[in-house]
């Protein structure tokens, strides 16, 4: 099979497209052909090395965790579902033909794959959020780079609680936040007296790592009321960085029900086939996303690639 992987850690000009031997699911675990692939800023912050305490690497690595597909291989010990099922979740390597997950549900019924591919990183940590930071109904949450993937989920969760949210973005995502229920404000200068105008804050999440904690601090008024998934610094400001993993499973199931219910739609800006792996990367790290990136594969017709992804981008 093809995946994208990478033997050093690095900038996007490391990865590859490699003929791989293919996965297997082991006890409590699937098997999917993978169809799409979420693409995650944690995929190039484990590629660059950022983040090897949470994330363990050995060399080579494959790159990814989101992934829709259809299963093809269950581990011992798993019930409920079936080869054929379509399912989104969680796992290893999912950039590549094949993946093998760890925590999966099954599609809601309209969802495409490569929609479905943007949701399980992003409601699992929006989900972490709103817990961790201890926002409750009735409050206002700020939410800093509301934008993206996890701003997109955070947004729609919060308000089917009753929580209002302040998101700030780049003067064109202004519209797409308010359509997601958010009280919308710009960034950059002037952007704490924005926010002052618009009301008390009773917490705050840094979704872009923009260098704002201080701020986020100095409006809520507590760093214990701040919380970060994106600058390693924040600890400097006695405030949280949010990298360890909640309850996959139950994220997802709480997924599915909110997109059959209408309730959560995260749009897909961008999709990229395999091979441009390195381009997704790179415009990932640069920001400024509506929605999600996807990795697109058909299992079975990658195999004909022969370019590396950072030949690709060249």
């Amino acid at each position: 099979m093809k995946r994208v992987s990478f033997a050093e850690f690095g900038g996007p000009e490391v990865l590859r497209l490699e003929d791989a031997e293919e996965p297997h699911a082991g006890p409590g675990q699937v098997r999917v052909a993978v169809r799409a692939a979420g693409v995650n800023p944690v995929d190039w912050r484990v590629r660059e090395g950022q983040v090897l305490g949470a994330h363990p690497t050995e060399l080579p690595s494959g790159v990814g965790i989101d992934a829709a597909g259809v299963v093809d291989e269950i581990g011992a010990g798993v019930e409920g579902i079936e080869v054929g099922d379509r399912v989104f979740g969680e796992g290893s390597s999912t950039y590549a033909e094949f993946a093998v997950l760890s925590a999966w549900a099954r599609m809601p019924e309209g969802l495409a794959f490569e929609e479905a591919a943007g949701y399980p990183s992003v409601v699992e940590t929006a989900l972490r959020l709103i817990r961790e930071v201890g926002v409750r109904p009735g409050q206002t949450l700020l939410a800093s780079g509301a934008s993206g993937g996890v701003g997109s989920a955070l947004l729609q969760i919060a308000r089917e609680r009753g929580i209002t949210v302040i998101g700030t973005a780049g003067a064109a995502n202004q519209d797409y936040l308010r359509s997601l229920g958010a009280v919308a404000t710009t960034y950059g200068e002037g952007w704490v007296e924005r926010v002052r105008r618009l009301g008390p804050v009773d917490a705050a999440v840094d979704l872009a790592g923009s260098g704002v904690i201080r701020e986020l601090v100095e409006l809520t008024g507590d760093p214990r009321r701040v919380l970060t998934i994106a600058d390693l610094g924040a600890p400097e400001f006695g405030v949280r960085f949010s990298g360890v993993a909640g309850s996959v499973p139950d994220a997802l199931v709480e997924a599915a029900s909110l997109i059959s219910q209408g309730k959560l739609r995260i749009p897909v800006e961008k999709s990229y086939p395999l091979a441009d792996a390195a381009a997704a990367h790179v415009d990932s790290h640069a920001g400024h996303t509506r929605g999600r990136r996807v990795i697109v594969v058909r299992a079975g017709t990658a195999r004909s690639i022969v370019q590396t992804a950072s030949a690709a981008t060249a």
